[in-house]
Order: C-alpha cells, then sequence, then structure tokens
C-alpha cells in the first residue's frame, strides 16, 4: 500500500486538471526497431540545402569525399508538425473531476478508502504469466483419485445447484461423508450456464458446513484472487474463519473489501491493517467498532486481543463469557485462534461442527483434540490413522495424565499385547468407554487396525460383528473377509460379511435373511430393513425376494420420489459426480433413525451402478452396524 502523502499528491495532481495532448515518451527499444517505413519523397517545396560534409576517417580522401558530398546533395523537405494525440473534452475532463471527493474528504479518508476513491486499488496480486486457468478448479486431479473432470460440465446448472446449496452438511453416514468430500474436492469444469468462480463458492460452502474448513480453504485458494465473485469471496471468509486463519484471508480482502459488507467483514480488514503494519489504524477502527455497541461486545474483543498480538500497537484486553449466551464461528474460531478455551457450559448446547474444528486445530490442546476425535471419526472427517496419530502423541506426552494417557495406553495394547485375548480386551474396554453410540462407533474407527492384526479363532469369534465392524468403518474389507467362516449364519457378522464381499457368485438366500430378521433387535427392526435394502441395491438378492422380504417388514420399495428418479436418471447415464451430490442430498441427518429402507436403495443402486462399488458396499454395511 502506497503512503498516505503520496496517495495524497497523486489526488491533487488529479484535481488540478487534464493535458489536453500529451509528449510521446522516448522510445525503449534500439534504434531503428521503432522507426516508421520511409515515405514517398515528396515534390519540393523550399530551395535546395546543402550539408557539410562529415569529416572522413581517411584524411587522404576527405577533399574527394566533400566534393562528392557536395555535388550529389538533396533538398531536406521539413514536413508540417501534425498533433496526434487525442484530444479530452472540456465536459469530459469536468465529469472526471466531479468524481474526485474534495481536498477534505481527502483527508479524512483512510489509505484503504483513498485507493477505493481514486480507483487504485489493484484488480490482481499474481503476473499475467502465473495466472490460473478458471477449468477444472478443485484439488484433487482424476489420477489422485478425483472424480471425472468433465462429468459436470453438460449438466443442468440449476439441478447442481440445488444440490449443492441444499445440502446443510450433516451426513448419516461416516463414507458418505467421505465420498461427498471426494466429489467436492475433484478437479472439475463448471456446468456450462454457471460461472466457474460461484461454482467452487458452492462447492467451499457446502465443504464448511460439512466441518471440513481445511479442505474448503484448500479450494478456494485454488482460485486466483482476482476471479473472485461477490459468493466466492464470502464462501473464502468462512472458510477462513473456520480455519481460524485470519490473516490468510488479508489478500482476499485487498482485492473483494468492499464484497463483504457485514460487520465481521470490516472487523477482518481491521485485523489485516494491523498485520499489514499500521497497527493504530488498525486498532482504532476496532475501538470505533466497540464504542458503536452495534456488534456483540465479546466479538469486538477477540477481535481486538487477536490484532492486539501483531507490532508494537501491542496491547492487553480481557476476555469475559459471562454475558455470552451462544457460540457462533467467528467467536470459536478467534477464541482458539488467540489460545483461549470457550467455558464448557457453553459449548454443551453448541454445535456439532465445533468438534469438528477443534478435532484438526493444530493450536488446541492434545486432550481437546482427543475428546472432538470422537465425533470427528464417527462423522468421517479423521481416518483411523488420524485418530491413531493423536493418541500416539498423547501417550509420548508425558505432562499428560488421567484419562487421556489411560486411553492412550490402551490403544497401545490393543496393537501390541503379547496375547491376542489382551489386545481384543483393550479393543472392549475402548468400546464399551463411552454410552453414546455415536462414540462408540468412533471407538471402532479407532481400532480398525488393531482388529485386522487380531489372528482368526474361536477364541474371539464371540466378538466378530464388533472386530469385522471396526474393520469395515475403515474400509479394511479384505481383512474382514478372514471371518467368513467364523461367522455364524445369519449373524450380525455375517450380515455384514455379504454386504462388505467385493463380489458374490450366488444370490442371498431370504431364508438366512429371516434368520437375521429373527434375531434382530434393533427399534423397528430397522437392521434387516437396511439389509435387504443394501442387499437389493447391489443386487444380490432378486427382485422378488426384495418385494416380499420388503412387504413382510412393511416397507415399500417400489415407491417412487423426484429425488429418486433424479439418482437413477445419473446412474443411468453413468454419471458418478452427479450420482455423488444427489447421494449426499439423501443422506441427510443427524443419525442413522433419519435414513429410510427406501433412500438406502436408491443410493448403493445407483453408486454400484456408476462404477462406486466399494463406497456402496462401504455404506450398507455401515447402516446394518449403526442402525
Amino acid at each position: 500500500m502506497k503512503p498516505l502523502h503520496l496517495l495524497l499528491g497523486t489526488a491533487l495532481a488529479l484535481t488540478s486538471g487534464w493535458a489536453l495532448a500529451q509528449k510521446a515518451p522516448e522510445s525503449l527499444l534500439p534504434p531503428g526497431f521503432d522507426e516508421p517505413a520511409p515515405k514517398a519523397q515528396t515534390p519540393r517545396t523550399e530551395p535546395a540545402r546543402t550539408q557539410a560534409p562529415r569529416p572522413s576517417m581517411n584524411t587522404a580522401s576527405a577533399p574527394a569525399a566533400a566534393a562528392s558530398q557536395a555535388s550529389t546533395s538533396t533538398a531536406v523537405v521539413q514536413p508540417i508538425p501534425v498533433d496526434t494525440a487525442p484530444r479530452v473534452s472540456s465536459a469530459a475532463v469536468a465529469a472526471a473531476s466531479v468524481k474526485l471527493p474534495s481536498l477534505e474528504e481527502l483527508e479524512r479518508m483512510t489509505p484503504e478508502q483513498l485507493e477505493e476513491a481514486l480507483d487504485l486499488r489493484p484488480k490482481s496480486d499474481i503476473p499475467a504469466a502465473a495466472r490460473r486457468s478458471m477449468e477444472q478448479v478443485g484439488l484433487l486431479d482424476q489420477r489422485e483419485g478425483g472424480l471425472s473432470p468433465t462429468s459436470l460440465a453438460g449438466q443442468n446448472a440449476s439441478l447442481v445447484r440445488a444440490a449443492l446449496a441444499g445440502n446443510k452438511g450433516r451426513l448419516v453416514s461416516r463414507w458418505g461423508h467421505i465420498l461427498l468430500r471426494r466429489a467436492l474436492a475433484s478437479r472439475l469444469d463448471a456446468p456450462a450456464q454457471m460461472n466457474p468462480a460461484d461454482f467452487a463458492a458452492l462447492r467451499a460452502a457446502l465443504l464448511v458446513r460439512m466441518g471440513e474448513g481445511d479442505a474448503a480453504r484448500a479450494l478456494v485458494q485454488d482460485v486466483d484472487t482476482g476471479n473472485y465473485t461477490p459468493d466466492l469471496s464470502r464462501a473464502a471468509f468462512d472458510a477462513y474463519v473456520a480455519t481460524a486463519d485470519f490473516t490468510g484471508f488479508c489478500p482476499v480482502l485487498a482485492l473483494q473489501g468492499a464484497a463483504g459488507g457485514d460487520a465481521h467483514w470490516e472487523m477482518a480488514k481491521a485485523i489485516c491493517t494491523v498485520f499489514q503494519g499500521d497497527g493504530t489504524a488498525g486498532l482504532n477502527q476496532l475501538d470505533r467498532e466497540l464504542n458503536r455497541g452495534q456488534q456483540p461486545r465479546i466479538d469486538v474483543l477477540l477481535a481486538q486481543k487477536y490484532a492486539g498480538a501483531a507490532g508494537r500497537a501491542r496491547r492487553a484486553v480481557t476476555i469475559e463469557w459471562d454475558k455470552v449466551e451462544d457460540m457462533t464461528p467467528w467467536r470459536y474460531g478467534l477464541a482458539i485462534a488467540v489460545g483461549l478455551t470457550p467455558p464448557a457450559p457453553l459449548m454443551r448446547g453448541a454445535d456439532v461442527r465445533y468438534d469438528y474444528v477443534t478435532a484438526t486445530a493444530p493450536m488446541v490442546g492434545l486432550p481437546a483434540r482427543a475428546a472432538a476425535a470422537d465425533r470427528a471419526g464417527a462423522a468421517g472427517i479423521l481416518s483411523s490413522q488420524a485418530m491413531v496419530d493423536l493418541y500416539g502423541q498423547i501417550y509420548a506426552a508425558d505432562d499428560i495424565t488421567g484419562e487421556w494417557s489411560e486411553r492412550a495406553s490402551l490403544l497401545r495394547d490393543a496393537y501390541v499385547a503379547a496375547e491376542p485375548s489382551a489386545r481384543l480386551g483393550a479393543m472392549e474396554q475402548l468400546w464399551s468407554g463411552t454410552g453414546d453410540a455415536e462414540q462408540r462407533y468412533a471407538r471402532q474407527v479407532l481400532t480398525a487396525y488393531a482388529a485386522a492384526r487380531l489372528p482368526v479363532g474361536p477364541d474371539t469369534a464371540g466378538k466378530a460383528s464388533d472386530l469385522v465392524a471396526s474393520m469395515l468403518a475403515a474400509g479394511l474389507d479384505a481383512n474382514a473377509l478372514r471371518w467368513s467362516n467364523e461367522a455364524e449364519l445369519g449373524s450380525e457378522a455375517w450380515a455384514l460379511l455379504v454386504l462388505a464381499a467385493p463380489s458374490r457368485s450366488q444370490p442371498v438366500s431370504s431364508g438366512s435373511i429371516e434368520t437375521f430378521r429373527d434375531g434382530d433387535d434393533s427399534e423397528k427392526t430397522r437392521k434387516s430393513a437396511f439389509l435387504v435394502a443394501g442387499l437389493a441395491g447391489l443386487g444380490r438378492i432378486t427382485p422378488d425376494v426384495a418385494k416380499n422380504l420388503a412387504e413382510g417388514m412393511e416397507f415399500d420399495l417400489a415407491r417412487q420420489t423426484r429425488w429418486s428418479r433424479l439418482i437413477d436418471q445419473a446412474a443411468a447415464v453413468d454419471n458418478a459426480t452427479l450420482v455423488a451430490l444427489l447421494a449426499g442430498v439423501g443422506m441427510q441427518g443427524d443419525s442413522w433413525a433419519k435414513m429410510t429402507p427406501l433412500h438406502l436403495l436408491h443410493i448403493v443402486s445407483a453408486l454400484n451402478r456408476v462404477g462406486l462399488d466399494a463406497e456402496a458396499r462401504m455404506i450398507a454395511a455401515e447402516a446394518v452396524a449403526r442402525a
């Protein structure tokens, strides 16, 4: 940013009037590269003039050379000067002058306001040669596991927009969350009738709602800030807030500063002003916001505390939570960024997405991250390996004791205890350490690789269902299939394995499904209904068997909805990306009680038909395990 006195000088020069003609600057090219082509000779209009001969380097021939030049000299015709500079009318000068602020107004402006008034704000912060194309914006190339880049290019923009904007971000399925994140992060062309920047904004906004702040921030960073639209600027702001990266958003504010419009946006601009070196101006702006009293006091104080850590304008700010009644992303992001822990009563009723942020925030302590990891692991935000790494750090930290240290030791025993029975015992203690079904499933994600290391045998067959569910939570289907001989026909382990197997030569018999139903103690025999829907979607029972079983369980697999027709049509044209987006719409909810067998049937069937059979199998098995 230019110093204020230089910007004022520029403004005063502009208000003094416009030059009507300008002298062309000297060329920077070597002589001869910018000379015009020789024109045809014009008739002489004045008496011939002779030029004195230039002294020759050869003194002996100088008289002869002089005589030769004198006898052959031609007239030099001086062309009449022609003013080719574009004329600026007095009306245009007057119009331009009217738009400029007065000197008094200029003196009251901040440097940022002055840049906007004089249109001095840069349009891009990236050299032209380094600017990136807006085609195929995303993180995952198809060779890296991303979906087809052209899959949405020919799709109806309204349908794609509805599938993205209409998804609230909370999915019942861990594997559904993983699939949707993969689709949103893929390098994709925008639909033909949609601005590519707005397409990126829709994807980033959904990732933020899913609790995937890091993926959302990486996605918006794949677009040059000069190409941002207001929607993308807003989505980027939310992504940076979700990752507590308030200074990372400053380059966007430098180019798109007028795109926000709300109080948090203005406070972010003040924070950036402080971190850019003008601490006094930035903190004064926050002081004015505090004195106005139009925004919650806690929001401004947190911004002051964050900004006050920079430069020479450091100040101490006391944060009091007594009168704060709810939590917002702005408050939570700033709090963890400055090393504060919001009060437990305030967080007790807060949205689960704050746990997702905590689990992946590097500035938060390990115990707090471990407490949040149960929710994040069950949702699909943390992988099994990431959870094991987290507890490995806790085990290695000598200053962490109590519950978290004990849990880390149990996890270590689950992996490396000498006897298989001791390993299984450690896993059982981890699973039973919570009465919450979601947290219990997260512990199964945590122990997935430990379960895969356990030898198959009659001594451990009694826990086959939990072990198989644990392995499938991390996608270890090959390891889980080792337990096929130990899984009793009609048991839950058997049901999980017939769904998770990559292929099956014979259809599943209705008798074995009926046996499973007889032992099903889930609410409204939901596990049995999901088993029938999953097997029907994978084509592992005949349509007649599926119909008869569904009628016996009092649900209808033949019913159609607008959503079911759309996902079936997307599968019919083999569009895996659109199927993934629509599957995400159909899996919204905070528990598997929100899922219906009809939805599960269409999701599993569509995924299986477009080549996403692994995801289809894992979602079907997860439905039975978690119902």
